[in-house]
């Protein structure tokens, strides 16, 4: 997911995003563990789209108090 798709969804739009990408990173490791994960570089995607969105959360709130 591109960070310039992302800056265009609201606060509780992230939460929400970011909700599912941890889960679907839950999965994807419970994936790994048994063996029957196919692309190991999902992992790394969704690790990285999760620290995009923490950091979108992080620039909104220096906004909001500033």
């Amino acid at each position: 997911m591109k960070i310039r798709e992302l800056r265009e969804l609201s606060v509780e739009e992230l939460k929400q995003k970011e909700e599912e990408l941890k889960d679907q990173l839950f999965k994807l490791r419970f994936q790994k563990a048994i063996g029957q994960l196919d692309n190991p570089m999902k992992i790394r995607n969704v690790r990285r789209d999760i620290a995009r969105i923490k950091t979108l959360l992080k620039e909104f709130q220096k906004k909001g108090t500033e």
